[in-house]
């Protein structure tokens, strides 16, 4: 064998080549014009012993910033939070590692048991009858979640609040080209919906309203009096709330508040914030949309000796068995990140959860008052949870610069979305905060000057 690890011999490599009637890889790759391909030897390093191999790999890390290094108020949808290090020792094992979808119940107990859990937690949080399995992130289940509510209304238009985050608003406008659907966005006022716009655009077409809860401004949304106004406008609309399940171990759940789809991302537990995810998407409905609901469901059940079991349940509704007809084309999730938010849970527990949920709002409150004392102005004047957006007088590049300067990752640049948000960071506040690095960063943000 002329290489030792790529099992490919010049026999093997002649039968191939003779098997697509060519005569060499040069005439297999004759499509592709000589200008762009390489005509010299690829410039690699000599091989490495495996502790050299490693260091050259920890360096080439070490260019990126990271959580060990900087102090880090940047959030707007992947946190900086407390991970046991239970998760990872569970979620290492190979038989969760390496597992495939469990569809043969008498070989994937372990593994079925693991995602019933995971689906009655998020039930629990959500106040919300059924939960799937999970979903790919919480943008596309919130695009799932429009779909749904469209095909169960038999209706086209979709009210969304430009509070929500603006990566899933962009699922969601990918999603609305092809399935036709009619996107009218609802403003803002001091940080939560505008009721003036929303009440105005209320009617019996509309097949749902979607808010996010806590916003994308970090405001708590009201969700009663919008439930309430729904109710008088448009009975027959879907409520969609995409919700931060962190802050539903503090907040009222939004089942209470009557909320048809509940959607949101588990990345707050146990999953580390890293550039490109991957995330958890989590998916709750009511009873009533139990059959309609996307992707994979874990059932409980009796085996044939009357002991409790798990299957995986009304399939039907699934691609891979109705295609065409199924409700969604989603055939995938992200077990293995779901099992690392149950195995975070589980080690909490109710009292963790709420008691880490509280941190967020207590430091939060905290970075508040640091940064009024300091003269610095705040976007919204309700409650929020762990994400405030302060008014600097410098652009936020330029703070997020001189704040790196610091150790310090600052917060998100909101004209990015808007330029009417001017010089406005949106901030994140996590249990992981110490006072003194609240006190630090606001110290910093309060002495730039334009």
């Amino acid at each position: 064998m002329e290489f030792r690890y790529l099992p490919m011999t010049k026999e093997d490599k002649s039968d191939m080549l003779q098997s697509i009637g060519v005569e060499s890889t040069d005439e297999l790759f004759s499509d592709i014009p000589r200008t762009v391909r390489l005509d010299r030897e690829m410039e690699l390093k000599p091989p490495e012993n495996e502790y050299s191999l490693m260091q050259e790999m920890r360096n080439l890390s070490e260019r990126n910033s990271n959580l060990r290094q900087y102090t880090s108020f940047l959030g707007a949808g992947v946190y900086d939070h407390y991970i046991p290090s239970v998760v990872d020792h569970v979620i290492s094992r190979s038989e969760f590692y390496t597992a495939y979808t469990p569809y043969q119940p008498e070989i994937s107990q372990g593994e079925l048991q693991a995602i019933f859990e995971f689906q009655t937690m998020i039930a629990d949080l959500t106040g919300m009858d059924v939960a799937n399995s999970s979903m790919y992130d919480g943008g596309t289940a919130l695009a799932e979640a429009i779909t749904l509510a469209a095909a169960q209304t038999k209706k086209k238009k979709v009210l969304l609040s430009e509070a929500t985050h603006p990566d899933s608003l962009d699922v969601i406008k990918t999603y609305a080209r092809a399935h036709g659907l009619e996107l009218t966005f609802i403003g803002e006022e001091n940080g939560t919906v505008s009721f003036e716009e929303l009440d105005e655009h209320l009617s019996d077409d509309v097949a749902a309203v979607v808010v996010q809860y806590p916003n994308f401004l970090g405001q708590v949304e009201p969700l009663r009096e919008i439930r309430e106004l729904m109710n008088e406008k448009a009975r027959k609309a879907m409520f969609i709330v995409s919700a931060n399940p962190l802050a539903l171990g503090y907040l009222t759940p939004p089942g209470d508040f009557g909320a048809d789809i509940v959607v949101g991302d588990t990345q707050v537990f146990g999953i580390p914030a890293q550039f490109g995810g991957p995330h958890c998407g989590y998916f709750a409905v009511t009873k009533k949309l139990m059959r309609k609901i996307p992707g994979r469901l874990v059932g409980e059940t009796v085996d044939e000796d009357g002991e409790r079991g798990f299957v995986l349940t009304l399939q039907a509704r699934e691609q891979h068995i109705r295609r065409e007809k199924a409700t969604s084309n989603i055939c995938s999730n992200q077990a293995l990140n779901a099992l690392a938010s149950s195995v975070a849970l589980t080690s909490l527990g109710k009292d963790g959860l709420f008691k880490m949920a509280e941190m967020n709002i207590q430091k939060a409150m905290y970075l508040k008052k640091c940064v009024e004392s300091k003269g610095l102005s705040l976007l919204g004047k309700g409650p929020f949870f762990n994400e405030l957006v302060i008014q600097i007088p410098i652009t936020v590049k330029e703070a997020n610069k001189k704040l790196y300067q610091h150790g310090i990752i600052g917060g998100f640049d909101l004209s990015r979305v808007d330029s009417k948000y001017g010089k406005s960071m949106l901030v994140a506040v996590t249990e992981l905060r110490s006072k003194e690095e609240i006190e630090k960063f606001a110290e910093l943000l309060g002495g730039f000057h334009e």
